[in-house]
């Protein structure tokens, strides 16, 4: 199951990945933006049907589920690199990390109990926190040509991760557990939000610096992330920005001189670091 938290790190590489898309198809950060924002987006819409669905099909069977929809997020920008096939995959990425994040903690509570679990969830945001340190760097190599891209340049971390993926879906297919009937009737929306009204609970939601808690906060959280980057380059040395041919030219040409600029852009960094 520590593929599983591995998997669900994979959410982490938007940061990343929407630099690379930005610079690849030429966005303004405005448009980039939209990525990082549509992948948290759905922890909003899709976290508490989660929960219903999990009472429904039960736990495994969600993890099941999300390590399936990631795995079709990860394959699809290797058949192109179009905006609309991008929104398509960060979409089902955060759709499916949004399944995991909310079944995979019930899950472990049916396999670890009493004083083992709490460390046991450590563990797992560690092994998650690997996943998360790891993206950056895998697509830096393959835009660098350190790792074999395969001819995909940064999208290598995709191929990499869809591996992952597949083989933590396989572990867990033939992992058998025991799950106990959910007792008493399964919550509905109303009852959810209802929690709202509880103190502790609201200022828990608000406070909480995982993705299921404060959604404003973590999305803020993410957009420093991805953008943090522009404010330490004019201390650091490095580029202020990609250079990029005149607008005059071929699309298919520009879109590749970019590419080039950008493991250019990569290597520089790496140098520094």
């Amino acid at each position: 199951m520590m593929f599983c938290f591995f998997a669900m790190g994979f959410v982490d590489l938007v940061g990343i990945a929407s630099n690379y898309v930005k610079s690849d198809l030429g966005l303004s950060d405005s448009v980039a933006n939209i990525f990082p924002s549509l992948v948290f987006f759905w922890f909003l819409i899709f976290s508490v049907p989660t929960g219903m669905l999990m009472n429904r099909i039960g736990r495994k069977n969600t993890v099941l589920l999300s390590l399936a929809v990631t795995a079709v997020s990860l394959v699809l920008p290797l058949f192109g690199e179009s905006f609309e096939l991008m929104l398509i995959s960060f979409s089902l990425l955060g759709i499916g990390n949004t399944l995991m994040q909310t079944s995979l903690n019930p899950l472990i509570s049916t396999v670890i109990r009493g004083d083992n679990l709490a460390s046991t969830l450590t563990f797992g945001q560690f092994i998650k926190a690997i996943a998360s340190f790891l993206a950056p760097y895998i697509a830096m190599w393959g835009a660098t040509g350190i790792l074999p891209s395969l001819g995909m340049g940064w999208r290598v971390l995709f191929v990499i991760y869809f591996v992952v993926g597949v083989l933590a879906t396989l572990l867990l297919l033939v992992t058998p557990i025991k799950e106990d009937a959910p007792v008493g009737k399964a919550s509905s929306f109303g009852d959810c939000f209802k929690l709202l009204g509880k103190p502790i609970v609201l200022l828990s939601f608000l406070g909480s610096e995982d993705s299921h808690g404060a959604y404003p906060r973590n999305g803020t959280q993410r957009g420093r992330l991805c953008h943090e980057p522009l404010f330490h380059i004019p201390y650091s040395g490095m580029p202020h920005r990609l250079v990029l041919p005149p607008c005059d030219e071929q699309p298919h040409v520009l879109r590749h001189k970019r590419r080039d600029d950008g493991s250019e852009h990569a290597r520089h960094v790496l140098r520094h670091v």
